[in-house]
């Protein structure tokens, strides 16, 4: 009887015990997580280069024991040498081409356009024939400016042939007085006549010659504006043609009034200043040239000065009305000591740059910078050449603090390796992983050894 109620108890009893087990693999597992997130959140806090060794540690490079402080670890910089350099002085700014010349050749004369005998966009010389108007009318108005001369000049030599007969017969007392002198005024009216008419020939004359029209300037001609065939007037606004002169060809570009002593300085000395004109991109050059002159007066809207340069132009790259970069190199710097734009540092007190001394460390130096371009700034006092300057990093450094080159060799790894064993301890000992133990050995206490006694089944 005893035995049959035994029985029926065995199999319940197995079910609970796989229920309890199961649970506690799950809890252990997941303290298992857990400690791995912490370690993993953990460890780059308790690792961390330059970390004080407590709560509230300074910030690397922010005090004296920091990377770059006097008694922290040397920080990497770059260096560089002071040189003695011939540093040009350009003077840069925004130009306008302007042609030497430019012409509207008009008619000087009305009538009808026969012949144009330019094609639009050659290249003419002074004197080329570009355009005639029909002559005939011209040609007869000179004709008859011609007889009318003649005719009067005519009556003029018998004026003259008179006058002398009437003196004869005056010294012969043989006519009266009064008609010499009325034959004397006769001929001084026609001698007038003559000239007038000598006049009106020569203006036939000249509307003759201007029936062809010539080039005034050698230049580049633009588009026709009028074709054969037409009526063309002297007061007519488009003309003929229009020629610009683009060989040579200046450009008009703007100077600060506070620069215009020193180029008037050099012009004054005779120098030829050298002007090289750049495209709107500042990549292409587009010719060289040199400073012609300055204008008389400040523009009182910009504080500037305008000023033109001369340009020969032989390969035609600079156009009428083009938009350019000027540069004009107004004087050349010889031996100005120089340095990296990336060396000079700035502060309340002025401008100042960390110098390397022979035992790895920086100084601290004030200077006076003069001339600065794009990558060199000049030091007019406070260096020498030959002297090296810090160009990187210099953001951390202090004045006396110890630094590191890129070529150096690196410093012994004692230090770091026991960082990094100290790092490695202290997240071993938050963990409660078996990993921790020597092989071989059971750990006598813990919340794994509990737990792992626990999970033992039981005899």
């Amino acid at each position: 009887m005893e035995q049959q109620t035994r029985e029926p108890a065995a199999p319940a009893g197995r079910p609970r015990r796989s229920h309890w087990l199961g649970s506690l693999i799950a809890l252990v597992a997941l303290l298992g997580v857990g400690a791995l997130a912490w370690h993993l959140t953990h460890r780059p806090a308790s690792g961390a280069p330059g970390a004080g060794p407590g709560p509230g540690g300074a910030a690397p490079g922010a005090r004296a024991g920091g990377p770059g402080g006097r008694g922290g670890p040397p920080s990497t910089v770059g260096v560089a040498v002071a040189e003695r350099a011939d540093i040009p002085v350009w003077l840069e700014a925004l130009g306008t081409v302007t042609p030497a010349a430019t012409v509207t050749v008009r008619p000087q004369v009305s009538g009808v356009l026969k012949q144009v005998l330019y094609r639009e966009g050659e290249t003419v010389r002074a004197g080329q024939l570009l355009a005639t108007i029909d002559p005939r009318p011209f040609e007869m108005a000179l004709m008859q400016a011609q007889g009318q001369r003649q005719r009067d000049e005519a009556q003029l030599e018998n004026a003259r042939l008179t006058l002398q007969r009437y003196r004869t017969l005056l010294q012969q007392d043989s006519i009266a007085r009064q008609d010499v002198d009325t034959q004397a005024a006769l001929v001084k009216q026609l001698e007038g006549t003559a000239i007038t008419d000598r006049a009106a020939e020569g203006t036939a004359r000249l509307n003759l010659a201007y029936t062809r029209i010539t080039a005034p300037v050698a230049g580049r001609v633009g588009l026709r504006v009028v074709d054969a065939g037409n009526l063309v007037n002297t007061g007519d606004a488009n003309g003929i043609a229009v020629i610009t002169q683009v060989a040579p060809i200046d450009v008009s570009f703007a100077v600060p009034q506070d620069r215009v002593p020193e180029v008037q300085a050099r012009a004054s000395q005779g120098a030829q200043l050298p002007v090289t004109a750049l495209d709107r991109s500042r990549t292409a050059e587009l010719d060289q040239g040199h400073f012609l002159t300055l204008d008389n007066q400040v523009d009182v809207t910009t504080g500037t000065v305008r000023a033109k340069a001369r340009f020969t132009n032989a390969k035609g790259t600079l156009f009428p009305n083009q938009f350019v970069n000027v540069r004009l190199l107004v004087n050349t710097l010889q031996g100005a000591v120089t340095v990296p734009v990336t060396a000079v540092r700035q502060s309340p007190n002025g401008d100042y740059v960390y110098v390397l001394k022979e035992d790895r460390t920086v100084s601290q130096r004030s200077i006076t910078r003069g001339l600065t371009t794009a990558e060199r700034a000049v030091i007019t006092t406070g260096l020498q050449a030959g002297e090296k300057v810090i160009t990187e990093g210099a953001d951390r450094l202090r004045d006396g603090a110890r630094v590191v080159l890129p070529g150096d060799r690196p410093a012994s790894g004692a230090a770091m390796g026991g960082r990094r064993r100290a790092s490695g301890a202290g997240a071993g000992g938050a963990s409660d992983s078996p990993a921790a133990a020597t092989p071989g050995e059971r750990p006598a206490s813990g919340a794994w050894g509990r737990r792992q006694r626990a999970s033992a089944p039981s005899p």
